[in-house]
């Protein structure tokens, strides 16, 4: 597939305003094997990471160009033994630091140096509410009861708890629980997102993913709990794209809001955009985040909605949704620059309800795990 004729070589530095995030893959190691990670099925081995100066220099680059937000992520970042240090560049550099995190490798003293050099927020993954559950998901013995720990450890530093869980077919039913330990470990926020079909989890489809009645009981139950623990928990909740009839406006849009570095230092305005074969994403190694973010042709091809076709091009919803998820689209029908299929004005969008119904029957096929080759 080749860029529109109508895609912007570059987009207007006057009209362009900086991202806000920056979600820093600091490295694919991970003890947890989750089956629905967003990683890419080619995992980067840790010779070919950013060290620790390379990485503080994106850093810098990321707040000289506008970026408040710092999320540590991975992979599981406690697998940087430098990773008090990146926390500490970022306290000086003035960036609020998020460490992403599956919580089984830090103990509660790496915490507790984590958080003297000026972390300002965890958000920690559980897999389900049991131990059992929980650790087959994550190919991790043990790990639901470190996790447990780890939690407790993060609120007695006084930090800020998220709890995030990414739902599919195997925990969908544990919502109340969920939301009960949730409260138990004095989480500030849950947030509860349905997987996302790319990289492993697309591997994983029909071992993942919900009917559309178990996502529409799930569904009702969080709405109820939204409105009586509204003075105590908020509730973030990603509803699974396949039951939708309107897409999301993905990532805000492309390339607006966030911007990601991977392990190797590619730059992404997204996380799954390395799907998109025909993309070229330059590498912080050579090129500055300043003329990534304004100038590059894979930044800009799906910015703004000069790039789209019908049905979107004249679409009423066009600047609601921005087309919904370039990546999804890809992943669905092979072209990047097609309706995405969730919409029910697309020409796939058929074809998906039959994918999901197709899928959602399977009888449960064992997982292909996350795995170094």
């Amino acid at each position: 597939m080749t860029a529109p004729e109508s895609a912007p070589k570059s987009a207007p530095k006057s009209a362009l305003g900086p991202p806000i995030g920056l979600l820093a893959e600091l490295t694919h190691r991970c003890p947890l094997q989750c089956p629905y990670c967003s990683n890419p099925q080619e995992l980067v081995r840790r010779g070919e990471e950013l060290d620790t100066a390379a990485w503080i220099e994106v850093f810098r680059q990321a707040r000289a160009l506008g970026v408040l937000q710092l999320h540590l992520s991975g992979g599981e970042p406690g697998a940087r033994s430098d990773l008090p240090a990146l926390v500490g560049a970022a306290r000086q550099l003035g960036l609020y630091s998020n460490l992403i995190t599956a919580g089984v490798l830090l103990d509660e003293a790496a915490l507790a140096a984590l958080a003297a050099r000026g972390l300002d927020h965890v958000q920690l993954s559980l897999q389900a509410a049991g131990a059992q559950t929980a650790d087959s998901i994550g190919g991790f013995r043990e790990g639901h009861a470190r996790k447990l720990a780890f939690a407790a450890w993060v609120r007695a530093q006084g930090l800020p708890l998220t709890i995030n869980v990414v739902l599919h077919r195997r925990n969908l039913d544990d919502l109340p629980a969920l939301i009960d330990l949730a409260l138990r470990l004095d989480a500030h926020r849950l947030e509860l997102a349905h997987s996302q079909y790319y990289g492993w989890a697309l591997r994983n489809r029909a071992a993942l993913l919900p009917s559309r009645a178990q996502v529409e009981r799930a569904t009702a139950l969080v709405e109820r709990a939204r409105r009586d623990l509204k003075d105590r928990l908020p509730i973030d909740y990603v509803t699974p794209d396949y039951y939708a009839r309107r897409p999301k406006r993905c990532m805000d849009g492309w390339a607006r809001r966030v911007i990601v570095v991977t392990p190797r230092g590619r730059a992404l305005p997204c996380h799954a955009a390395e799907t998109i074969p025909d993309l070229d994403f330059p590498n912080v190694r050579d090129s500055s985040l300043e003329s990534i973010w304004r100038e590059s042709e894979a930044f800009n091809r799906y910015r703004g909605t000069d790039w789209m076709r019908e049905p979107c091009r004249s679409c009423e919803f066009r600047e609601r949704d921005l087309g919904g998820c370039r990546c999804q689209a890809f992943a669905l029908t092979g072209e990047a620059a097609r309706a995405d299929p969730v919409c029910d004005l697309s020409p796939d969008h058929a074809a998906l309800q039959a994918l999901a119904a197709e899928a959602a029957a399977a009888d449960g096929p064992p997982y292909r795990y996350r795995r170094f080759a």
